[in-house]
């Protein structure tokens, strides 16, 4: 923070801020409920965090624990206690880790492979309904915009 009085690019910036935080929020509140939906078309009992963990399983296929809980920046007993659950829900499965005997892959389930890809096709096709009369540039804008905000907050320590 500056000692001087904010100069008029200073108010603009901090009213842009605002705007800003004004609209993100009701994006997470919206999120929110959408993840609720979304993880209980997945499975009826599947909280909506574990959607994400099915996400990032399905595009890198193999997944140690600690490597599971680096991708989303949280700490292992958080995504300990979802992957058990995702587990007894037969979405994933652990085997003997390749490399490493000692430590567990873990893996989508063919099961969870399928309900994943149903899922993803729905919300492929709520995204058409809100998104489709937006222009091809306005989308990819957004993708990039969204992409800058996620990269300004990697460097931030895991959540416990």
């Amino acid at each position: 923070m500056t000692d001087h009085a904010p100069d008029s690019a200073d108010a603009g910036f901090d009213s842009a801020i605002e705007a800003l935080e004004r609209q993100l929020s009701l994006l997470w509140r919206r999120a929110r409920a959408n993840s609720h939906r979304v993880a209980r078309s997945v499975h009826p009992d599947m909280e909506p965090a574990a959607y994400g963990l099915l996400l990032i399983l399905q595009r890198e296929r193999s997944l140690r624990l600690t490597e599971l809980a680096a991708a989303i920046g949280v700490g292992k007993p958080s995504v300990s206690r979802q992957i058990a659950m995702l587990e007894q829900l037969g979405l994933v499965g652990k085997q003997a880790d390749p490399l490493d005997g000692r430590a567990q892959s873990i893996t989508l389930t063919p099961a969870g492979l399928e309900k994943l890809a149903e899922a993803q096709a729905a919300r492929k096709i709520a995204f058409h309904e809100r998104l489709g009369d937006w222009s091809v540039e306005d989308l990819s804008t957004l993708g990039h915009l969204l992409d800058r905000l996620n990269a300004s907050y990697a460097n931030e320590p895991p959540i416990h």
